[in-house]
Order: C-alpha cells, then sequence, then structure tokens
C-alpha cells in the first residue's frame, strides 16, 4: 500500500492515477468484436462465448422455464432480503418523479417540460466471481418506473451456460423483458446493432471490467447512449479521531474485494486513528474468502495523513471519489465542503454497503474522477425530457419584434420571415 504523510498540494496529481490492468490492444480487440457481431450476429456471439467464456450456446435468450426454475432455487431469507431492498428502491426513486409545471414566460407564451421513458434499454449485469444480482435492482427497478417498455438484460452464463439464480430470479421480479446469456464485450455489441436475437437498444447500462467499459464507450460511436463511462469500483474514507478503526478497515475491504483494480483511500487528520485503522485492515484482510483479489487493490491503494479535514475535504474534491465516507464527528456539518463524490455515507454506522444493496440509493456511480461532471444512475437516466410551448396571437405579438431583429441580426431571414407572415396576419385581420 501507499502510505504518505503530510502529502504536498504539487503530489496531489498522482492521486488520480487509478490503477489499470495491463490490455494490450484493447481498443482493437474491441474494435474486431464489434465488427464482427454487427456483420455476424448470432454467429459472432457463440464464437466469443467460446472464446471469452469458454462457454457453448446454442440459444442465447433464457427460457421461462430456467426462469421459474431459479425462483425454486432462492432460499426465503434471500427474497425477504431482496425485498426489501426493492421496495426501498421504488421508495427513493419514485420520489424522484417531476410534475408538469408550466411556466408562462412571456404574457401568451407558455413552456414546459414532459418525461418519457426510454423506448428501450440495454442492462449488463456481470457475473463472474460476484454474481451482481443487486445491479438488476438499480437498474431495471427505475427502468420500469420511468415507463421503459423494453428492458434487455444481459449476462454471461457459467460454463454449463446458465446464468445465476439470484440474477434471474431479481429480473423476474423487476420486469426485466427478455434474458440473454451473453457476457463481455460481445454483449454490448449485440444491444449496439441487434442480432437475430438480441434486440438493438438505444442506452445501455451497467458495470463491468475493462473490456466492457471500453466496449460501451464503443457503443457511443455509433449513436447508442450509456449510462456513464464506469470502471472499477472506488471508496474514499475520511476519519478523525472519533472515526472507529474497525469499521473503516472493513468499508475499505469492501471495496477492495471487487477486484485487483479497484482502488481505496484513506485519509484522517488523527495518526492514532490512521495507524489503527492500517492494523486493522491487516488483520480483517487475512479472513477473506476474496484475500488475494483484496490484496491486490490494497497495493494500489492510497493512505493519507493531513494535518486538518479541511485538507482532507479539498484531496477528496481533487480525487473524486465514486463512494466517499465521513467518519467524523458531526458529519452533516461538512456537506457543504463536498463538490465532487458519486455517492456520501454520513458517520459512523453508514457504511458503504448499504447504499451497494438496500438504503434505497443508487450504487451505478461514476468512478475514474467522472464524478466531476457525471451523477450516478437515478430515474432521470431512464427518462428524456421534451420541451413544449404554447404561443397564443397575443404571444406572437409580444414576442414576435424580439425574434425578428435577433434572426437578422444572425442573417438568417426565413428565420424572420416565420414571424413576420403571422405578425402580418393578424394585422390584417384586425
Amino acid at each position: 500500500m501507499i502510505i504518505t504523510k503530510y502529502l504536498q498540494k504539487s503530489d496531489w496529481k498522482n492521486l488520480v492515477q487509478r490503477p489499470t490492468l495491463e490490455k494490450q490492444n484493447l481498443k482493437s480487440l474491441i474494435a474486431e468484436v464489434f465488427d464482427n457481431v454487427s456483420t455476424n450476429g448470432d454467429e459472432a456471439l457463440k464464437f466469443f462465448s467460446k472464446k471469452f467464456d469458454n462457454v457453448d450456446i446454442a440459444d442465447f435468450k433464457v427460457a421461462r422455464k430456467e426462469i421459474e426454475t431459479a425462483k425454486s432455487l432462492i432460499s426465503e431469507d434471500l427474497k425477504k432480503a431482496i425485498q426489501q431492498a426493492k421496495s426501498n428502491i421504488e421508495i427513493f426513486h419514485a420520489s424522484q418523479k417531476e410534475s408538469i409545471n408550466k411556466i408562462e414566460t412571456t404574457s401568451g407564451v407558455t413552456c414546459w417540460r414532459e418525461s418519457r421513458g426510454i423506448e428501450k434499454v440495454g442492462i449488463y449485469i456481470p457475473s463472474g466471481t460476484a454474481p451482481l444480482f443487486s445491479t438488476v435492482l438499480m437498474l431495471a427497478i427505475p427502468a420500469k418506473l420511468a415507463g421503459c417498455k423494453e428492458i434487455i438484460l444481459c449476462s454471461p452464463p457459467d460454463e454449463k451456460g446458465e446464468i445465476n439464480p439470484a440474477i434471474l430470479y431479481v429480473a423476474e421480479l423487476c420486469g426485466v423483458t427478455e434474458i440473454f446469456k451473453v457476457g463481455g464485450s460481445q454483449a454490448i455489441a449485440a444491444m449496439t446493432f441487434g442480432t437475430e436475437t438480441i434486440p438493438q437498444v438505444y442506452k445501455i447500462f451497467g458495470p463491468g471490467n475493462q473490456f466492457v467499459t471500453t466496449a460501451k464507450e464503443m457503443a457511443t460511436e455509433f449513436g447508442i447512449a450509456i449510462d456513464m463511462p464506469a470502471g472499477p469500483s472506488e471508496v474514499l474514507v475520511i476519519a478523525d479521531e472519533q472515526a472507529i478503526p474497525e469499521f473503516c478497515a472493513a468499508d475499505l475491504l469492501s471495496q477492495a474485494e471487487h477486484g485487483a483494480d479497484s482502488q481505496v483511500v484513506f485519509i484522517s487528520d488523527n495518526e492514532r486513528v490512521f495507524e489503527d485503522t492500517l492494523n486493522e485492515l491487516k488483520l480483517q484482510l487475512q479472513n477473506l474468502p476474496r484475500k488475494d483479489l483484496a490484496e491486490k487493490a490494497i497495493e494500489n491503494s492510497q493512505f493519507i495523513l493531513v494535518k486538518t479535514l479541511s485538507e482532507a475535504f479539498e484531496i477528496s474534491n481533487f480525487y473524486a471519489p465514486e463512494h466517499l465516507i465521513l467518519a467524523v464527528d458531526n458529519p452533516a456539518n461538512w456537506t457543504s465542503k463536498i463538490v465532487n463524490a458519486g455517492s456520501v455515507f454520513l458517520g459512523n454506522y453508514s457504511c458503504e454497503s448499504a447504499g451497494d444493496y438496500a438504503s434505497g440509493t443508487n450504487h451505478t456511480l461514476p468512478t475514474n474522477s467522472f464524478a466531476r461532471s457525471y451523477s450516478g444512475v437515478s430515474l432521470d437516466s431512464f427518462l428524456k425530457k421534451i420541451t413544449f410551448q404554447n404561443i397564443t396571437k397575443q404571444g406572437i405579438q409580444n414576442l414576435g419584434k424580439t425574434i425578428e431583429v435577433m434572426a437578422e441580426a444572425e442573417g438568417l431571414f426565413a428565420h424572420k420571415n416565420a414571424v413576420t407572415l403571422r405578425l402580418n396576419q393578424i394585422n390584417q385581420n384586425k
């Protein structure tokens, strides 16, 4: 791990360097996948499923029987947990619905916006070392609330050609319309172009490894929108003297165990808490089933001792973390200092895991400093905003001269004429 005491501001630039796994010719590889899938459709998907996932797939679409079987494989305890999480996520995201607000900008000129669900959306759900059925909740629930007509889900199958039953169960529960057994960059390509089996979508959501992330970015070159450029998971913890080192270490490891390219950052203004958290992290690490992955992530992580909490918040805003935990006294007093962060957790008992699963907020968040310019997924992510305006005779008379003058100044006389003709007609009928 990288330990720094009293970091100089000139060295802050090193903080934004997220770890990356070595991938030679990544973009050219993804371009090859896209070209093959766009040309050969399902045959290309079968080829890449065998090549990358070591699985032969005859039919990509998940059958009704497979979904029913999945239901019987889920324990009642897990079903109850999923239901509570679903309820909380629905409550939070439903609260984001906006009412129509008509505004009269000038007498006789009324403007407003209305929301429409994106008709066809694609959801990518990783299912490698950790089948992220929680991400199905985070994406399918707001998609359904937004009124998306088609919700397509792609997830990689195991070597038996099966998708994790929890993913199937949650997808059915949340209203996913079709589920397909295909993963990696080939799944993103399939949703970008459409194949004989998998429909094309208008916007793609979901996390993934660097292959998936690069594929999503490439999809935008073909007119497909994406939720955000999201990469490996990350968390930043700010702790003062009242922080509980045991909790801080657990929160850091909860992100480190995602993968070797995840990153955690710990900042404290208290040397005792700083040292105790480092020691506690080493102890807890030994008992993790995913110890090897977490250890690799910790190697690229930052532990920073600062002189003041104000400096800690400056560093955090510069880093722009996906998750930010404030293990400080009276954390609400510091929220106004936060400028760049995906999701924030206040106090010793607001663990990041709560946001990952069941508090209600969305866990699909910007990483790699994109919290400087992107928001996390919300109901709005699945909506388009359409503006409307209604201009009466009185309205065009009140606004017409302004439009004519501006159009003429730009040399756009057809624009001017569209107003002049209307004004002339009104004057002739007086």
